[in-house]
């Protein structure tokens, strides 16, 4: 399944259920729309990755509070440190 960021929208005739042809410009276009819509390279990285293992319960927990858990996880560690 391709990444939403690697999927450019090309506009078909609407009219047309069969319009599956694409013109040069509609596709220049799309790739136009879809560099403003990448995030560039870090300028300097604040972060480092890493493999950690957790248990399935705490992993289950901060998922489930939705986007942004890894920085919730993050957080968490930041107030835990000594």
């Amino acid at each position: 399944m391709p990444r939403p960021e690697d999927t450019i929208a090309i506009p078909a005739d609407p009219d047309d259920p069969d319009d599956f042809s694409v013109s040069e410009a509609a596709l220049q276009q799309a790739l136009v729309e879809r560099q403003v819509r990448m995030r560039g390279v870090q300028r300097a990285p604040t972060k480092q990755q890493v493999t950690l293992r957790l248990d399935p319960e705490v992993l289950a927990k901060f998922r489930a509070t939705g986007r942004g858990w890894q920085a919730r996880i993050n957080a968490a560690l930041k107030a835990a440190q000594v």
